[in-house]
């Protein structure tokens, strides 16, 4: 069973398994690994650990990386920054319909990424014969999603934070509309949606709070009986444990939900107080 470690490489944040060959690494550690594309830099993510004997190949780590391979990846960005200009010229020259996102090299700049968002197909085949005769390179196109663009190229969230997938979101997970619905949020789009245009992933993270914790709460205009009267439920509170109440005679009363049983429930009230 060989022993890997979890190494996050290229801008699109990705993780693989890569053989530490001996190499005593640590999460955090910066390296440089051997890759399908060339020499990657890589940040260790994940510690050592066992796998299982898979028919994929595994790449290694080829060295922790020094002053003088930062130096390297210090020109190498400053040498992208020049070669988005010319790829942006270029995509505007042959008209294409596609969003530039950002270009990355290699650490031994034997390839470039040029990452770009679309609605559709791009036929780039004469781009990419401009830019490699340019560029002097290898060149790879990457259609990527508007959540990746996000992710790639971070910024901040409504809650004032750095957005999830540009920190520490490792994988997207759906996220629907019903998320929003079953948290009570507004269900206004730019109040939920992220910077990508899209909902946002942290509609996610309580969802399943929020919908165990509903079963626990009479459900909306349901006739329900109270110390002061039989009325319906108009509202709830989750986070408050609470449930407003309407009366017979329009009063409307907010209420903590151990206090609410089903109508005709007579005793000990059904809807008891969360545990924690």
């Amino acid at each position: 069973m060989p022993i890997v470690v979890g190494v996050q490489i290229r801008r699109t944040k990705d993780v693989f398994d890569f053989l530490p060959e001996g190499i005593d690494l640590t999460v955090g550690d910066k390296c440089l690994v051997e890759t399908d594309n060339g020499m990657e830099v890589g940040e260790v993510v994940s510690p050592e650990r066992m796998i299982e004997r898979s028919k994929k190949k595994l790449n290694r780590v080829i060295k922790k990386m020094d002053a003088s391979d930062c130096e390297v990846v210090t020109r190498n960005i400053g040498k992208g920054k020049n070669a988005f200009e010319r790829v942006k010229q270029k995509v505007e020259e042959h008209e294409l319909k596609m969003k530039l996102t950002c270009v990355d090299y290699t650490f031994d700049c034997n390839k470039l990424f040029v990452y770009y968002t679309a609605e559709g197909r791009v036929d780039f085949r004469e781009l990419i014969k401009d830019l490699g005769y340019l560029l002097k390179t290898r060149i790879q196109m990457v259609q990527i999603g508007v959540r990746d663009e996000a992710k790639m190229l971070g910024g901040f969230g409504p809650c004032g934070l750095p957005i999830c997938c540009g920190s520490f979101l490792k994988s997207f997970r759906p996220v629907s509309i019903d998320m929003a619905k079953e948290q009570d949020l507004s269900l206004n789009p730019a109040k939920i949606s992220g910077v990508c245009g899209r909902l946002m992933c942290c509609l996610a993270y309580e969802n399943d709070f929020y919908h165990e914790s509903r079963k626990n709460f009479p459900k909306l205009n349901s006739k329900v009986t109270t110390r002061e009267g039989t009325g319906v439920i108009k509202a709830v509170d989750i986070l408050r444990d609470e449930v407003t109440v309407e009366y017979g005679d329009g009063i409307l009363k907010k209420l903590p939900r151990e206090e609410v049983s089903p109508a005709g429930f007579f005793g000990k009230f059904k809807f008891r107080k969360s545990e924690g």
